[in-house]
């Protein structure tokens, strides 16, 4: 149901966006892999395993400017340090996953095929962790999960490499939730490499 709204929400923003753009070559879907590396207060209870992103980069004006919405998918290990309220027992050796969509925006230098580019945005989303209940008396254990709602903020920075149909990328950003788990500060530096295609071509028949 989360993918199938975010999806939505992405289509609609291009659809408005597109109607708008002065040159052929200013949509831009956004595909990456990576992971993202828990920092400060984070790192004691989160540890990195693999990431995705998945967004669109729309040319605004006839400037270096771009609309950057995107949707990334964080996966942690996760090693509890406190108990959550009402329960006695933390959780080891688990995975917790954030699912955070962020509007950001950016802008953006071309140096023959090279772009360097940087942006700042906020969005939010939720981070799921996991919790055990053990009952004593049945000797049973049960795993659920938690689901933290985040608000944050992030900055980023990356680099393209244009191959005319698409751009190789590779970006790091800083993401700084402003919702406590453990009751530490939640900040992340996802690390992401991928690809973006040029689809101005369906929408205007040509692309550069």
């Amino acid at each position: 149901m989360l993918k199938t709204t975010l999806a939505v929400l992405l289509i609609a923003i291009v659809s408005v966006s597109v109607k708008a753009q002065t040159r052929p070559d200013k949509l831009y879907t956004v595909s990456g892999i990576g992971t993202s590396v828990p920092v400060g207060e984070t790192a004691d209870f989160f540890s990195p395993k693999i990431s995705t992103t998945l967004g669109v980069n729309l040319g605004l004006g006839n400037k270096g400017l771009f609309l950057y919405p995107k949707f990334s998918l964080h996966a942690f290990a996760y090693n509890g340090i406190t108990p959550d309220d009402g329960l006695t027992y933390t959780a080891q050796n688990g995975r917790a996953t954030s699912y955070l969509l962020n509007v950001a925006l950016g802008y953006r230098k071309i140096t023959g095929k090279f772009g360097f580019y940087g942006y700042a945005g906020a969005g939010g989303g939720f981070i799921l962790t996991p919790k055990v209940e053990v009952n004593a008396t049945s000797l049973q254990v049960t795993s659920s999960n938690k689901a933290h709602g985040m608000p944050m903020i992030e900055l980023g920075t990356g680099v393209e490499y244009n191959l005319g149909g698409l751009s190789l990328f590779t970006e790091v950003s800083y993401m700084n939730g402003f919702t406590k788990i453990q009751n530490r500060n939640f900040t992340t530096m996802p690390l992401t490499v991928g690809i973006k295609p040029n689809l101005s071509r369906l929408f205007n028949g040509s692309s550069k």
